[in-house]
């Protein structure tokens, strides 16, 4: 019979050392708005996935794609020091 044991990697997954760094925080931080404009981009997409898109609908994805757009240019355009 052999025995059940747990794997050592899983039980220490949320070791102090596995946190994420203040620089990886940063960076997270200076990507939200990409990231909420993305997610806003999405909700329009899922919004017209069980029916045929309105006109409405059809203005809502155009003005969440260019705002997840305009988004994705400022933190291009953005220098690493800049706040946002």
């Amino acid at each position: 019979m052999e025995h059940i044991v747990t794997v050592q990697d899983a039980v220490t997954a949320f070791a102090p050392w596995m946190e994420p760094t203040d620089a990886e925080l940063d960076a997270i931080e200076h990507e939200m708005p990409v990231v909420l404009a993305d997610v806003e981009l999405l909700d329009a997409h899922i919004v017209t996935l069980d029916r045929t898109p309105s006109e409405l609908d059809m203005r809502r994805i155009r003005r969440a794609r260019r705002r997840a757009l305009a988004a994705r240019v400022a933190l291009v355009n953005r220098t690493p020091g800049e706040a946002a």
